[in-house]
């Protein structure tokens, strides 16, 4: 049975995430910064009758946190086959780019951008032992820069200085992790779910989180002759789904 960790999954796009890859029969750890959500999350899944989902603390700010949940999830399997990296802050708006504090930024690049990095360096050491090892970075096309330049884009007015700098950011760290990567296994995308109605934006979005759900586990479950170190949004190109960066 593959294994899969997927921060922040005690809620909206993780939560979903989880289920997809527990109808296809994964074993899901279920990173929750507050352990006790992380288990009421877990309750629900075992309701709705999937088992194997299992909540680990999980805090991606904070590198005790990630090295406890390595320890533990460690002590439980010597394999993991899927790290998804999906926790993450939006930073509150609006976000001027000549009044966002440097204290906003650090704030939000913190979980979005140092919390990937700590979480997949922790996890890489289990991840190597998978056959078909896949890194998941949850993203978003409204960071795209090639897109922000575009008069023509439907979102060109929709500017915020914050959050899509966090998120450009961990594009490049995962284009450059696809990178080192590149003569192994390992898939590593950037993936973006769509603009999907979650706590996260205020239930804005125009999607699903059943839909957002399905995209993020597609990636983690391709196969050999699956894509690595791409920009993907199926909102943008329905088609491919690859996105300018």
């Amino acid at each position: 049975m593959k294994k899969a960790l997927i921060t922040g999954a005690n809620k909206g796009i993780g939560f979903e995430t989880a289920k997809q890859l527990l109808e296809n029969g994964y074993y899901v750890f279920i990173g929750s910064r507050d352990l006790e959500n992380g288990k009421w999350a877990v309750q629900q899944l075992h309701e709705a009758g999937f088992e194997n989902a299992e909540a680990i603390q999980l805090d991606v700010t904070d590198s005790t946190s990630v090295e406890s949940a390595r320890k533990e999830i460690g002590n439980k399997t010597q394999i993991l086959d899927v790290l998804i990296n999906n926790a993450g802050i939006n930073g509150g708006f609006p976000q001027a780019a000549l009044e966002a504090s440097a204290e906003a930024f650090h704030r939000v690049m913190d979980t979005n951008l140092y919390g990937v990095v700590r979480v997949t360096q922790a996890f890489i050491d289990l991840l190597r032992t998978s056959d078909e090892p896949r890194i998941v970075n949850v993203s978003s096309s409204g960071c795209s820069l090639t897109l922000h330049c575009d008069p023509t884009w439907k979102y060109y007015s929709h500017k915020a200085a914050v959050y899509p700098a966090s998120k450009a950011a961990m594009n490049m760290y995962t284009i450059n992790l696809a990178y080192e990567l590149r003569d192994t296994a390992f898939k590593v995308n950037a993936v973006c779910p769509g603009f999907v109605a979650t706590d996260f934006n205020g239930h804005r979005g125009t999607g699903t989180v059943e839909e957002g759900g399905i995209r993020i586990a597609k990636y983690a479950m391709i196969g050999e002759d699956g894509p690595t170190g791409k920009f993907i949004s199926e909102d943008y190109n329905p088609e491919t789904g690859e996105t300018p960066w």
